[in-house]
């Protein structure tokens, strides 16, 4: 049997607990052992862009969606942060196992599918909400911004962090080597974030670009985020819940058939 063939379903309605729980251990004490480069880098990384603009604007003067720049723009580094980091905390586990060439050791215990992608997934959006709530920590005690709506920060982290670990799943299944997956980033990750509207509100684009920019996935987990905070928002708030639930589901999907087909992982 090969590795890829591992994970296929045993029997049907049976869970392996003690594997999922081990593989989701794993991929969690692997950030948190390094926390400094993991947690506290994105962290410094986010007060230094807030710090940067707060600087370059001279404080709160100018307005953005009829709030305050600052208040504006700190719940969009906070989950810009959380989603870069869910995305490498898969993508970068999956491609570093692949080089080392112990894949095979994750590969042979008697995990599913459902599991593996399960395990990797929970440990890119336990890193996603780590940084997101230590960013917070850190940053709100300066924004002053109060929280309008808790359940949509919590819905909007939960639902951006498992987008970003599905997708660096994905990238890292794919990938065979780091500049594979640095082609990721540079034209799917970067392009979309800078048009996620973090830095700008989406109403200041011309009608070409906004209408673009709406069908961003990244557009509508900024917006729901960013209301959570302010109550302001820049697009239809139903909206954003079901196209991050959908895109959720289709990446599920698609890292299913990637893993059960044993795509890129079969020796």
């Amino acid at each position: 049997m090969t590795p890829a063939q591992q994970l296929q379903p045993r029997n049907i309605g049976t869970i392996n607990w003690i594997g999922l729980a081990t593989l989701t251990k794993k991929e969690t004490q692997r950030f948190f052992v390094v926390y400094l480069q993991t947690i506290i880098a994105p962290v410094i990384s986010t007060i230094l862009f807030y710090a940067v603009f707060r600087i370059a604007l001279g404080g709160n003067g100018k307005m953005a969606a009829g709030i305050p720049y600052m208040d504006f723009l700190m719940p969009g580094l906070i989950m810009m942060s959380m989603a870069q980091n869910a995305f490498a905390n898969t993508s970068s586990s999956m491609v570093i196992s692949k080089v080392q060439g112990n894949i095979v050791d994750v590969l042979m215990p008697p995990l599913t599918a459902t599991e593996f992608a399960i395990g990797y997934t929970l440990g890119g959006l336990i890193r996603g909400l780590a940084v997101g709530a230590a960013s917070m920590l850190v940053v709100a005690p300066f924004s002053g911004v109060p929280i309008h709506d808790f359940w949509f920060i919590l819905y909007h982290g939960i639902m951006g962090s498992m987008l970003m670990a599905l997708l660096g799943l994905i990238g890292g299944i794919w990938s065979m080597k780091f500049d594979h997956l640095a082609t990721v980033t540079n034209f799917v990750i970067m392009p979309a974030t800078f048009l996620s509207g973090t830095f700008y509100t989406a109403g200041q684009l011309p009608e070409v670009w906004r209408f673009i920019c709406h069908l961003n996935p990244f557009f509508y987990m900024i917006d729901g985020f960013r209301y959570g905070f302010v109550g302001v928002t820049d697009g239809s708030l139903t909206v954003g819940l079901y196209v991050m639930l959908s895109i959720n589901i289709v990446l599920w999907i698609v890292t299913l058939v990637m893993l059960k087909k044993g795509y890129k992982l079969k020796s």
